[in-house]
C-alpha cells in the first residue's frame, strides 16, 4: 500500500494519534460537565464524586444533543434534551423516559482513556484498538524536588507551527530581545543535534544558559519539549529557571499550548518561588508568548509549503520528518486492520 504524501500531511496536521495530549487545565473543570473540541474531535468531560475525571463522544446517541450541555450523575453524564444517560465507557446506560429500551444495547460513544496529573487532564487518543500506553512525563511535572506552575493559552495557527516555534532557538535573541531574560548573547550560531533515548537535543554550539540556547523534544507516549532560560537571583530560589511544553492540536487551524514554569525548589523556597513569580515575573512571561502568538497568527497556514530553510533550521526539518513517518506507519496499520487479508 502506498500512503500519499498529501495524506500524511493531513493526518500530521489533524494530529498524531496514539499519544496522550493535555486537553485543559485540571482547574477548568469543577462540578458541571465541559465540552471541548480536541484533534478536531467533541468531547465532553466531567468528574463523578470522587473526583475522576471522564470523557466521552460529546454527542448524546439518541438525537445528537452535545452531552456537554447536561449534568453529571456519578460515572454518568445525562443529556439536558432528554435525559437519556451515557456511562464513562460510551454505553447508553439509561433512558429514563421509558425505562427499559433496545436502543440501550446498540448506541455507544467513543471513550477516552483519561489521566490527571501536573494540574492538567491529559486524554489518549488512538487508533482503532490500540490500547493506551502509560504517560510518562519528564521529572519537572512529577513533584518531588521540583514546582511547577502551568499555563495555558489558545493559539490560531496548526499546533506543528507552535511546535516548530520552540524547535527554533535563534528566534529568542531576535523576537525576544526586548524581553527581561532574552536580551543577551550572540546573534549569530552554529546549532547542533545531540540524540537522547527520547528524542534529541538541538542547541548551539558554544553558548549555554546566555539566552534560549537549547530546546529537547522527546517522544514518551506524548510529545513534549524542555528548554531553560536564564534568570538573575532576584527572580527567587532554586536553579535554573525550566519550561516543559507540549501543544495539543484543537482542529486544523487553532491549538492549546501548555507551558508549565519550573524550578528545582521545595519547602518554604517553593512558595516564596511561586509568591515572586506571580507577584513579579507572570506577566513578562505572558509578554514573551503573546509575541509568539503574533508571529504564527500572522503566517499563512500554507506558510510551509513555501519557504527558503536554511542550517538553523535543521530542528524543525527533523520534526517534520518524524512527524510524516508516523503518520504514514500509522495510516498504513489503520488499513491493514479494516482490510483483512483474503482467506487463502
Amino acid at each position: 500500500m502506498t500512503v500519499s504524501v498529501e495524506e500524511c500531511e493531513r493526518r500530521a496536521n489533524s494530529g498524531l494519534l496514539n499519544r496522550w495530549y493535555p486537553v485543559v487545565a485540571s482547574w477548568r473543570l469543577a462540578n458541571a460537565p465541559i465540552g471541548i473540541t480536541r484533534l478536531g474531535e467533541r468531547i465532553a468531560i466531567w468528574r463523578d464524586h470522587k473526583g475522576q475525571v471522564h470523557a466521552v463522544e460529546d454527542r448524546c446517541p439518541h438525537r445528537g444533543a452535545r452531552l456537554s450541555l447536561g449534568w453529571s450523575k456519578d460515572d454518568r453524564i445525562a443529556c439536558w434534551y432528554h435525559g437519556v444517560e451515557v456511562d464513562a465507557g460510551g454505553h447508553m446506560a439509561a433512558v429514563p423516559a421509558i425505562g427499559r429500551c433496545e436502543a440501550e444495547k446498540r448506541a455507544r460513544n467513543k471513550a477516552y482513556p483519561a489521566v490527571e496529573r501536573a494540574g492538567a487532564i491529559f486524554l489518549w487518543f488512538g487508533s482503532p484498538g490500540v490500547e493506551p500506553t502509560p504517560l510518562v512525563l519528564p521529572e519537572e511535572l512529577e513533584g518531588g524536588e521540583w514546582g511547577s506552575i502551568l499555563c495555558v493559552a489558545h493559539w490560531k495557527c496548526n499546533y506543528r507551527y507552535a511546535l516548530e516555534n520552540v524547535l527554533d532557538p535563534m528566534h529568542g535573541i531576535y523576537l525576544h530581545a526586548a524581553s527581561h531574560s532574552m536580551a543577551e548573547g550572540e546573534k549569530m550560531a552554529t546549532l547542533r543535534q545531540r540524540e537522547t533515548e527520547t528524542g534529541f537535543v538541538f542547541e548551539k554550539v558554544g553558548q549555554t544558559g546566555v539566552n534560549f540556547d537549547w530546546v529537547e523534544l522527546a517522544d514518551t507516549g506524548a510529545f513534549w519539549q524542555r528548554l531553560t532560560i536564564p534568570y538573575r537571583k532576584n527572580a527567587g530560589p532554586g536553579g535554573p529557571f525550566g519550561i516543559i511544553g507540549m501543544v495539543t492540536p484543537v482542529d486544523d487551524t487553532n491549538c492549546l499550548v501548555f507551558f508549565w514554569r519550573c524550578r528545582k525548589v521545595d519547602g518554604w523556597k517553593r512558595d516564596a518561588w511561586r509568591f515572586l513569580y506571580r507577584a513579579r515575573l507572570e506577566q513578562l512571561h505572558w509578554h514573551v508568548l503573546e509575541q509568539d502568538r503574533v508571529i504564527l497568527e500572522s503566517m499563512l497556514d500554507t506558510a510551509r509549503d513555501d519557504e527558503a530553510l536554511y542550517a538553523h533550521d535543521a530542528g524543525l526539518v527533523r520534526l517534520r520528518r518524524m512527524f510524516l513517518k508516523t503518520a504514514q506507519d500509522q495510516i498504513e496499520a489503520e488499513t491493514r486492520v479494516s482490510q483483512p487479508q483474503a482467506a487463502v
